[in-house]
């Protein structure tokens, strides 16, 4: 709109009636030129951060030596919640596999993701995110891609302690029936502190204050309004269900609303 305007504006000032058509129609052109091209750059920085999170998200399920099928039950899953078309899907599939061979450089592939993130904390979170819950896929992190996570996280400028954070909440949010027995019930618990930052003799009205942080700070709207891609919409949203889920079990089990 604003070429075909300031098109149409020379125009007039230079070329009269006459002129005014020929600068809009210009500006027109002009315009559709920018942003065809603007929109191929953001199609190929989006197929270029695909491919990065999922050669990353190979090397992680391969860090144990072995890729098991709950593993690929979940790359499925993380295909469907970002929306990829058929042939995203195969260039995925290929990354996958290029992350899982040995001579897969992990350091390049993170730092490619970094670049075109330009730095942002909750997209580098959800990228974590999304590589926790391929490797949890079994209900438990092997050391090898534990340690492969920390990796990872550090060289995304993240700490050890956001990869604790973000494996608690993936615990937490698997816990079972209240009727599930007490040991297991435990371990729910304490991970959902831990998924929220907070030691278990926390306060209360501390603990509701740091869920709204922490819903607030994830909610899907406001991160698209920071620059979250839509395709990554459903990947905050899982991450809100269980900040969700951990509070609502710390709820129960201190018995406060």
């Amino acid at each position: 709109m604003y070429f075909i305007f300031f098109g149409a504006l020379l125009g007039a000032i230079f070329g009269g009636v006459v002129g005014l058509f020929i600068g809009a129609s210009l500006g027109y052109v002009a315009s559709r030129a920018l942003r065809h091209s603007i929109l191929g750059e953001l199609k190929v920085a989006h197929s270029q951060m695909i491919d990065s999170t999922m050669e990353v998200m190979g090397a992680l399920c391969k860090a144990d030596s072995v890729v098991t099928r709950d593993e690929l039950d979940v790359v499925e899953k993380i295909f469907n919640m970002l929306k990829l078309s058929s042939e995203q899907r195969d260039a995925a599939k290929a990354a996958f596999n290029r992350g899982k061979q040995r001579t897969f450089d992990l350091d390049a592939a993170v730092d490619r993701f970094a670049r075109f993130s330009h730095g942002r904390a909750p997209l580098l979170q959800l990228f974590l995110q999304l590589q926790c819950m391929a490797v949890a896929a079994d209900g438990k992190v092997h050391p090898a891609e534990h340690e492969m996570l920390v990796r990872v996280a550090r060289r995304l400028g993240l700490q050890e302690q956001d990869v604790a954070q973000l494996e608690a909440l993936l615990h937490a949010a698997t816990s079972g029936p209240a009727g599930a027995g007490p040991a297991k019930t435990q371990q729910h618990i304490d991970a959902a502190y831990t998924a929220l930052g907070l030691a278990s003799d926390t306060e209360p009205a501390e603990i509701k204050l740091a869920y709204r942080r922490l819903m607030n700070e994830y909610h899907p709207d406001k991160l698209a309004a920071r620059g979250l891609p839509e395709s990554m919409r459903a990947v905050a949203e899982e991450r809100s269900r269980e900040i969700n889920a951990a509070y609502t079990l710390i709820k129960e089990a201190r018995k406060f609303k």
